[in-house]
């Protein structure tokens, strides 16, 4: 009798455990963003600049640097947006909470490859070895995400972080 009410009790344990941290992994960190604006790093200058958007949504985390998802729309056109601002060869989206909706990776990374839509970078090292990127389709439907950059991954790998990475800020 005493082993089943133990086994219950760590069954009972076990699953109250998993489900926190489900909903700690799926919910609990994230938060919205309120700040409604994306920037793309502008040839010219090599700096961020704020471009048109509409129907902003974003959510992020403190936890983690890469956990910011966004998406918006934009009345500019590619055209002028890859004449304006850094493109990138490749980008692929990360994925987001499946309650986060308007944030589809695998269907993002279908424009991306079709090449209906377009990535560029939106800030570089927002925060030490990750950066910001924005990619845009042909309708002006935008999403933004955080990747880890060269310098990023060396950090996080444990490989010996080269002169050209920038200095990292002391926690």
């Amino acid at each position: 009798m005493n082993g089943k009410i133990i086994v219950i009790g760590i069954l009972v344990s076990s699953l109250l455990g998993g489900g926190a941290l489900y909903y700690l992994q799926v919910y609990g960190f994230y938060e919205p963003v309120e700040v409604a604006e994306v920037a793309l790093v502008s040839v010219v200058s090599d700096e961020p600049e704020l471009i048109s958007i509409d129907n902003f949504e974003a959510i992020d985390a403190e936890s983690s640097p890469i956990r910011y998802r966004a998406c918006f729309t934009t009345d500019m056109s590619l055209s002028l947006l890859t004449e304006t601002y850094v493109g990138l060869e490749t980008a692929a989206p990360r994925n987001a909470p499946a309650w986060f909706d308007c944030f589809d990776a695998e269907a993002i990374g279908a424009e991306l490859e079709a090449g209906t839509a377009l990535p560029f970078l939106g800030e570089k090292n927002i925060e030490f070895g990750v950066d910001r990127i924005v990619a845009i389709t042909e309708s002006g439907r935008g999403y933004v995400w955080h990747e880890l950059n060269d310098c990023g991954e060396k950090a996080y790998d444990g490989t010996i972080v080269g002169e050209e990475c920038p200095k990292r800020d002391a926690e």
